[in-house]
């Protein structure tokens, strides 16, 4: 699977972070680490959400849309305020799931 995910640093909430992974634990754990030059300065990091996807064309697709200015739109409010704690997306065609309670994915026609 192929995950997109969104990070709120703990340090300063208003940052937040879309980056793409085939494993999140560990990329978690690279961005609290320190390893990316692109969230080093406000670690740690929390995982906000994540979307799991079978396709990976998809999924990277999924993560420009994020990046841009119609994904900032969408972001923010349902997926990383304080207001609005960890959740699973319900999205066609991928399941999502908060980290601490992944479970597998369902096999998904392209």
């Amino acid at each position: 699977m192929i995950y997109v995910y969104l990070l709120r640093s703990h340090a300063a909430p208003d940052q937040h972070y879309v980056g793409l992974t085939t494993d999140l634990k560990r990329r978690l754990a690279d961005h609290n680490g320190g390893k990316s030059p692109h969230t080093s300065k406000f670690t740690p990091w929390r995982l906000v959400s994540y979307v799991a996807f079978s396709d990976q064309a998809k999924a990277a697709a999924f993560e420009r849309y994020l990046k841009s200015g119609s994904g900032h739109a969408f972001a923010p409010p349902p997926l990383v305020t304080a207001a609005h704690p960890p959740r699973r997306i319900a999205l066609s065609g991928v399941r999502s799931s908060r980290i601490g309670f992944a479970h597998r994915a369902a096999r998904h026609a392209s």
